[in-house]
């Protein structure tokens, strides 16, 4: 009995093994892809990657960099944003320069105060006091002349009634009140005459001298002030308010790079994509009046038209992964620019990669 169970049991395990065996030999049938393959619809099109872009008449999108260096305290924008030219978009801590701007401001309105006094010149009070001294001078050169006019004609009188050290004395003394008569009356015209006219040209470049540098001050407090150079939508804000920034960008501690600290696109309907043809690929390019392009939209079936702006005629390296320069490639590509109007129905953002092929007509 206990013979024929194990039987049993082993015929039942050879029969599982090969049903078993007969079941997974049988290939399952594939899945339907969730979208089709990008298909060449040219005969003989050349494959190429293409990065979306917003549509610029030259260069790609607008990388905003500062211009000095400084901790951000302000963000006005948020991503998405439409903004006008001139709008502000991140502030720079300017308390620095903002403090020399005011100290040279002050500098150059007390030199203004100070060529205005010269050229106010002569003050009425200081001429009326010039004007005095000439005539204390002049009373003083009458009293010392009446003073020796008398010993004189005493002397000749009788010259045993004046000694002729009296006289002499008296003499010298008419000569330094004749003399500081004299120095009064050209005080008096030196007054009268005003600021000397070097001394107004001197102090007018000191004026203009300090005038520009508070210019130039104020010029720099400016561009702490990060304004829109476009009408444009923000793309992207690689900062953060208490982020530090130079005229590098803002550091990414992911890539280990500098990044502008905005990116902004066009708001126009009109995208573009830039497409690199490999470098072997360039002598199958056809002509540019023959250039025709179709872009297929990754994870979709939707292919877009498009149409030739231009071709950036310098042969570069394929830096696509991060953008930075430090990445070791050996490829080598062309720059080809088209334009496409986004289909209503897909969703498109600058920097999303899409198939391209590119072919004549």
């Amino acid at each position: 009995m206990r013979n024929r169970i194990v039987s049993a049991l082993i015929v039942a395990g050879v029969l599982g093994a090969l049903w078993s065996a007969y079941v997974y030999a049988v290939p399952s049938k594939p899945l339907p892809p969730v979208f089709n393959p990008a298909p060449d619809p040219y005969a003989r099109g050349i494959y190429a990657n293409g990065i979306v872009e917003s549509y610029q008449s030259n260069g790609e999108n607008i990388n905003v960099y500062p211009e000095v260096a400084g901790s951000i305290v302000r963000i006005l924008v948020n991503e998405g944003q439409a903004v006008a030219q001139g709008a502000l978009l991140v502030q720079i801590d300017d308390t620095v320069e903002r403090a020399i701007v005011e100290q040279q401001k002050s500098q150059t309105e007390a030199a203004q105060a100070l060529l205005e006094e010269l050229r106010a010149q002569p003050r009425r009070e200081n001429l009326e006091v010039a004007r005095a001294q000439v005539a204390m001078a002049q009373a003083n050169l009458k009293s010392l002349q009446d003073q020796l006019d008398k010993q004189q004609r005493s002397y000749d009188i009788d010259p045993e009634s004046v000694s002729k050290d009296a006289l002499d004395n008296a003499r010298n003394a008419q000569k330094v009140a004749s003399a500081n008569l004299e120095v009064a009356d050209r005080q008096y015209e030196l007054t009268k005459a005003g600021a000397w006219v070097f001394d107004i040209r001197n102090q007018e470049k000191q004026v203009e001298s300090l005038a520009k540098q508070a210019a130039s001050s104020s010029a720099l407090l400016a561009k702490y002030s990060i304004k829109a150079p476009s009408d444009g939508v923000v793309m992207s804000v690689n900062a953060t308010v208490g982020s530090y920034v130079s005229p590098q960008g803002a550091y990414d501690a992911y890539t280990q790079g500098f990044d502008p600290i905005v990116v902004m696109g066009t708001s126009r309907g009109t995208l573009a994509v830039r497409v690199y043809i490999d470098e072997i690929l360039i002598p199958r390019l056809p002509p540019p009046d023959r250039l025709s392009a179709q872009m297929f939209i990754r994870g979709t079936n939707t292919k877009v038209p498009l149409e030739f702006v231009r071709v950036q005629p310098y042969v570069s390296p394929k830096i696509q992964l991060s953008n930075q320069r430090q990445e070791k490639v050996d490829l080598r590509v062309l720059p080809v620019i088209f334009r496409f109007r986004p289909p209503p129905d897909v969703q498109l953002f600058p920097g999303e990669l899409v198939d391209v092929y590119v072919g004549a007509t």
